[in-house]
């Protein structure tokens, strides 16, 4: 079976890209200090940006596509994608925050939801669960398994814990661009998909949400909502695949 071509990274690639993890990282664990009633997600976004541009870095997002913001803030049912506004931010609502940064020509990506003030204990489960569910696929993440490895270890963990998947999104390769080979799914079976080799650097970041698996585009050509507006969770890494392990570079979070 053919596949298209992965720009496999060598050792000196990795590190670089491990760099603007790190940066990645770094800013996304300054703005969770942001993250509190009364505040409006544009000015997390504005954060952001100066951040960025103060460390040397890039905002990979920013214009990408004609993205408009240096960071998704997705709020609630907003699964993914979700433009920073003027919305305030109340106690007991859920965001997750998704950064590309760049550095020195490399690309890092991550993500987190966090909650805001006080949220509900199912909330607090979905949470939980969305990062498990991320952690179970990178568990199955290794030289010489499947792709599809992957996306069945994210699969039963959403399924255990009574959660549902967003199909339509992926996991992506990362490196020189911010979007590259392979895409990950985050469901299938084991065995299955393209070889798992070393070189390899590709996000796992998983969509969770107690209700269906449908979701609608809004006007803004960006800001993806679950149909039935039930609430979503995602964390995100950036991973390296080496012969003898697997490396998170976005450990930080």
């Amino acid at each position: 079976m053919g596949y298209s071509y992965i720009p496999l990274k060598m050792k000196a690639e990795v590190f670089r890209i491990k760099k603007a993890c790190e940066l990645t990282v770094s800013i996304l664990d300054r703005l969770r200090l942001q993250i509190k009633p009364g505040v409006e997600s544009r000015d997390i976004d504005l954060l952001c940006r100066e951040m960025l541009f103060s460390a040397g870095g890039e905002a990979g997002l920013l214009g990408y596509k004609g993205f408009p913001s240096s960071l998704c803030i997705s709020v609630n049912h907003v699964a993914a994608h979700g433009i920073p506004n003027d919305y305030k931010l109340v106690s007991g609502d859920i965001l997750t925050m998704d950064l590309t940064a760049g550095l020195n020509g490399w690309f890092g990506d991550c993500a987190v939801t966090l909650g805001v003030g006080d949220i509900s204990e199912e909330k607090g489960k979905l949470i939980a669960a969305a990062e498990r569910a991320t952690l179970a696929g990178i568990e199955a993440a290794r030289a010489g398994g499947r792709m599809g490895d992957i996306g069945c270890a994210i699969q039963n963990a959403s399924v255990e814990s009574g959660y549902t998947v967003l199909k339509n999104f992926i996991g992506h390769g990362i490196g020189r661009k911010i979007h590259e080979e392979p895409a990950v799914l985050h469901c299938g079976e084991v065995g299955s998909g393209r070889p798992i080799v070393p070189g390899m650097v590709f996000t796992i970041e998983p969509i969770l949400t107690p209700g269906a698996d449908k979701v609608v585009l809004l006007k803004d050509g960006w800001s993806v909502i679950t149909r039935d507006r039930m609430p979503c969770a995602q964390f995100e890494h950036t991973i390296a695949i080496f012969g003898d392990r697997t490396e998170i570079l976005t450990r930080g979070t």
